[in-house]
């Protein structure tokens, strides 16, 4: 099922990916450092966004979620080096993910948005930790769910581009962000649980459950 974000789009963020990677590694910083860092630094961004200042709020997250990127890629470069830095990975992205849209959930309530923006984005945040589980579950089961239309990048994205108009005082703006990625993400629940269901085959002994590196969740 093609992404949203097509494979021309992350082909150009690789592109600056790759040397600032290269360049980090380098200087001995390590995949799991920038795995924290950028976590600290949507945190950051999801506090900006809660009081109100979207403009800050999505252009820090939108810089610190590029990290999500570069410490896989990071990782790849550098080569094996054991399974805790994509146990690591996707947690703090649950974390980053839980903050970003418990923020804005916080924001709306506050703000009385009248285009039910609040469940919009509660809907969003059940369905986005939802869609990483199905995938990381699936696989643990030996099952393919490696499909989806809205993976995490295509949510920052959406969101991303509801905070800008929100900003720019578009009061409909982010909630109509949020109801397209509420759609989104429960068409994406829905679609890894068909395939993996097709993916099937009874008798199939199950895999060790270890979570893939750069797992785009």
């Amino acid at each position: 099922m093609a992404k949203i974000v097509s494979v021309p789009a992350r082909a150009i963020v690789a592109y600056g990916v790759d040397p600032t990677a290269r360049f980090l590694l380098r200087r001995g910083v390590s995949p799991n450092a920038v795995t924290v860092a950028g976590t600290i630094g949507v945190l950051v961004g999801a506090w900006f966004g809660a009081q109100g200042m979207l403009l800050w709020g999505t252009v820090i997250v939108t810089a610190f979620a590029l990290t999500d990127a570069l410490d896989g890629t990071m990782a790849r470069m550098r080569g094996p080096a054991g399974q805790f830095g994509a146990l690591l990975d996707s947690s703090m992205d649950r974390i980053a993910d839980g903050a970003v849209f418990g923020a804005v959930v916080y924001y709306l309530a506050t703000e009385g948005n009248p285009y039910g923006g609040v469940w919009a984005a509660l809907v969003c945040l059940v369905g986005g930790q939802v869609v990483s589980y199905v995938k990381a579950r699936a696989q643990s089961l030996g099952l393919n769910a490696d499909v989806g239309i809205a993976e995490r990048l295509e949510r920052l994205v959406i969101l991303g581009i509801g905070g800008l108009l929100g900003s720019a005082d578009l009061e409909w703006g982010l909630p109509a962000a949020l109801w397209v990625l509420a759609v989104l993400s429960l068409i994406t629940v829905l679609q890894r649980l068909v395939h993996a269901a097709r993916s099937d085959r009874p008798g199939a002994a199950p895999p060790d459950p270890v979570a893939p590196a750069g797992d785009a969740s």
